[in-house]
């Protein structure tokens, strides 16, 4: 799926910069900022499931060791 991305002129020069350094398209550099952070935010979801699902339940048991 095609899309537009509307950048800043300063956003937009830091990236310019950054494909120039790196020798990579703009927007293969763009593609892989939204996989990462997208990856990164999948991850911190399951964490915060399991921790929301699994943290009651041993609830007593961390409570006593923190004593």
């Amino acid at each position: 799926m095609a899309m537009t991305l509307r950048l800043t002129d300063d956003e937009s020069d830091a990236l310019r910069r950054r494909s120039e350094l790196e020798g990579r398209s703009m927007q293969d550099i763009a593609r892989q900022a939204v996989r990462e952070y997208v990856d990164q935010a999948s991850r911190r979801d399951l964490i915060d499931r399991v921790l929301d699902t699994e943290l009651p339940r041993y609830a007593e048991a961390l409570e006593r060791l923190g004593r």
